[in-house]
């Protein structure tokens, strides 16, 4: 099976669902022990991870269908504890599939490192470095002899005069192609190693060390066109239009309107084992970067009155190193996806992201957020007050037509009941 476009998957049991995961990504025995596993780790696997463990907390991970993405089919695990999201983002990828799905394209896996060096005269210390940096970056590349290898490595220094209210700085900054990895470790480890020649070629003091997690260098870009008929007609693609444009132009909806979109983006970083934290640090500052903050998409009509959405975002991601090695189901998901390097990875969850936002804001723009959203949160409500299976449709539907979704009600007609 090559085709991620599969009706009712939603309806079907877990054993459905898996087989079908299982003939899609080719998953060995092994994997699917792992995916009924309901967590993929043990304590001692978790101990080994972080500190002072006392125990593993587990998310649901679904599958977002309909997923083409660059002329290819995939089923995407997201790990998200949110209603409504891993079904807004199947229902987005369906309705994209019509011109071609999502095209997405991604910049090489760039990282900056930075090292601070204070105490030092900057004026005269810049074209020191400058004339210096072949040296350097062989130092720098001298600390990875696999990235070195692979042609890849430290690439470029620059300088750059920080005027602060204590004294004015210099950041030399390394460029670093880390391949497929993620980056952190050996971006650290080499502004570490060049930092004792840095001193000596300044004459000042290196201070901070470390990389930049505002990777402008690592940009994931792409489009989707959603026709104007199968999302409701002209007036929902201008109804559309104005809530990009109010997301565009006010901040407060803007972090609301960016939320949705990272709602998708995380998911998938989850399942994947990504470095959530970077990927929202970056992002949002992205979306600041013009001295407002604003959205993260853009959203179109083309000359036929279709729907044309656009993402341009940050995206440090990596399929090798890290937990990505370690944790026997993130394992499992980087194979259901089947891919064979950073950059389509980082493809995949831009995709994810603009689906999420298109299922957002139609939404908003046509029967309102809470249709959807507020029946899988009546049905968790429900499970929460410990309704039993026989009359968990009676009491979900009851709470959705008074419009009264809470526990209280809940609690009262299951006594009714």
């Amino acid at each position: 099976m090559t085709d991620s476009s599969i009706p009712k998957f939603h309806e079907k049991n877990r054993e459905e669902r898996i087989k079908i995961v299982e003939s899609f990504a080719g998953l060995s025995k092994d994997d699917v022990k792992i995916l009924k596993s309901n967590g993929g780790i043990s304590f001692d696997e978790a101990n080994h991870m972080v500190e002072n463990v006392i125990g593993t907390l587990s998310f649901p991970l679904g599958i977002a269908t309909n997923f083409k993405i660059n002329g290819k089919d995939y089923l995407v695990p997201m790990v998200i504890e949110e209603s409504s999201v891993v079904a807004a983002a199947s229902k987005a990828a369906k309705l994209a599939r019509k011109y071609g799905g999502f095209i997405m394209e991604s910049d090489k896996s760039y990282s900056v490192g930075q090292v601070q060096v204070v105490d030092v005269d900057v004026k005269s210390a810049i074209p020191k470095v400058m004339k210096a940096s072949d040296n350097i970056l062989d130092l720098a590349n001298s600390k990875s002899k696999t990235l070195s290898k692979m042609g890849k490595g430290a690439k470029e220094i620059t300088c750059k005069e920080l005027k602060t209210k204590s004294e004015t700085m210099l950041i030399v900054e390394i460029l670093i192609d880390v391949g497929d990895a993620m980056g952190a470790n050996v971006t650290n480890t080499m502004c570490e190693g060049i930092a004792p020649l840095i001193e000596e070629i300044t004459g000042g003091r290196a201070l901070l060390r470390i990389l930049s997690n505002y990777s402008t260098r690592r940009i994931v870009s792409g489009k989707a066109i959603f026709d104007k008929e199968e999302i409701g007609g002209e007036q929902v693609v201008d109804n559309i239009l104005l809530a990009y444009e109010f997301a565009a132009n006010d901040p407060y909806r803007a972090v609301t309107h960016n939320k949705g979109i990272m709602n998708g983006i995380i998911a998938v970083a989850n399942s994947t084992g990504q470095d959530t934290r970077a990927i929202e640090a970056a992002s949002h500052a992205y979306a600041s970067k013009n001295g407002k903050y604003t959205s993260l998409t853009r959203w179109q009509k083309n000359k036929q009155g279709n729907l044309v959405g656009e993402i341009k975002i940050p995206m440090p991601v990596g399929i090798v190193g890290g937990i990505v090695n370690v944790h026997p189901m993130i394992k499992v998901c980087t194979k259901i996806l089947g891919v064979k390097s950073a950059k389509e990875l980082g493809c995949i969850i831009g995709a994810v992201g603009l689906a999420q936002n298109f299922s957002a804001i139609r939404a908003l723009a046509s029967e309102g957020i809470q249709k959807g959203h507020m029946k899988l949160h009546a049905k968790n409500i429900a499970i929460s007050v410990g309704v039993p299976k026989s009359k968990m449709n009676e009491v979900v539907a009851k709470m959705i037509k008074e419009g009264n979704v809470s526990v209280t009600r809940a609690n009262e007609i299951l006594k009714e009941l």
